[in-house]
């Protein structure tokens, strides 16, 4: 159409009437559709130049610098981690993890519906409570509920949900508690990580299997090392009146959680005293059982140590008798009440 409507290099139209007049429309059309950026440019041929330009102005466009900059953080954070999968290593952690995950789920998928019947005595105790009986003498299919009864309340939102659903939330809310503390401590000590997740794999399966309280203890002692003194005082406090293993983890939490821990702990013996008659009958419900086998599924409790060991330098160093020799000259009235002091943050 150009070449028809244009006279050599003068640019005059070179048709009269009807075709001037199409030649001056076919020019308008061309210059309304022809985009900005896909003009050619000057020196260049016209096809060329319009494709050049028009990626150069889209890329711009549609892939700005943070983007770009983003990408390339994501690109060296992929080679990063392609380079540690290089890791012997960390290969055999990740092998091991897998093996051991694979054989829990195994075990849980198949159990199947006898699954939580642990959680299921909490859930019934709470409602029968609710309805006015007693939960530590429960009727139908279920175990009786044998902790301290001023904990009922602590248990009731849950409680009101369904079966069903509660069992679900509680599962599958451990579940990824459990595996938050597991990448933690992966972080930190791939294959020494790998190694514990495999040797506590039976008391970890037993408490998801069941759904005893065992396991959520052992991760509320993991929120107390990385929690404020009162928040992780309180976490303690709760666990060991519960259960009694976790007592010994007062010593491996900050000076002034302790000190707050004891503090909890006074409250708890005054509530149970406030509700003596019912302390009583779940002392008799606790005790009543008789003879239990060896309880393996304790040994969960180990775990909540690892944050406390991976962050220290020398965890055994306290073995050396140069830190019992230490120890020993200090063990003057006023050494001994500096050091009681440092150890419950008292005056810090």
């Amino acid at each position: 159409m150009a070449g028809l409507c244009r006279d050599g290099g003068t640019g005059r139209l070179t048709g009269r009437g009807t075709a001037a007049w199409a030649c001056e429309n076919a020019r308008a059309m061309a210059d309304e559709e022809e985009p900005r950026g896909l003009r050619p440019v000057p020196g260049t041929a016209a096809g060329r130049g319009r494709i050049t330009v028009g990626f150069a102005e889209l890329a711009g466009a549609v892939i700005d610098r943070p983007t770009r900059r983003r990408a390339g953080v994501f690109r060296r954070a992929l080679r990063r981690e392609v380079s540690r999968l290089r890791d012997p290593r960390r290969i055999a952690a990740i092998v091991l993890l897998s093996v051991t995950f694979s054989i829990v789920l195994a075990g849980l998928l198949a159990r199947g519906e006898p699954a939580g019947a642990d959680a299921r005595a909490y859930w019934a105790g709470v409602r029968i409570w609710l309805g006015g009986g007693n939960p530590y003498q429960p009727t139908g299919p279920f175990l009786p509920y044998v902790y301290a009864p001023w904990m009922l309340p602590l248990f009731t939102p849950w409680a009101l949900l369904p079966w069903d659903v509660a069992w679900f939330v509680w599962r599958v809310g451990t579940i990824l508690a459990l595996l938050w503390t597991i990448h933690w401590a992966y972080r930190q000590r791939p294959l020494a990580t790998a190694i514990l997740i495999a040797l506590l794999a039976f008391p970890l399966g037993a408490n998801l299997d069941t759904g005893n309280i065992n396991l959520q203890l052992t991760l509320m002692l993991w929120a107390a090392q990385f929690s404020g003194p009162r928040l992780a005082g309180l976490l303690w406090a709760l666990s060991a009146w519960m259960k009694w293993i976790p007592a010994v983890h007062w010593l491996i939490l900050a000076p002034r959680a302790r000190l707050w821990g004891l503090g909890w702990l006074g409250l708890s013996i005054l509530l149970s005293l406030a509700t003596l008659p019912l302390t009583i009958i779940q002392l008799q419900a606790l005790f009543g059982f008789g003879a239990r086998p060896v309880r393996l599924d304790y040994l969960v409790f180990l775990w909540a140590f690892i944050p406390w060991l991976y962050r220290l330098d020398e965890p055994f160093a306290w073995l050396r008798p140069a830190a019992w020799r230490a120890a020993a000259s200090g063990m003057t009235r006023r050494g001994v009440e500096r050091r009681v002091r440092e150890f419950l943050g008292i005056g810090a």
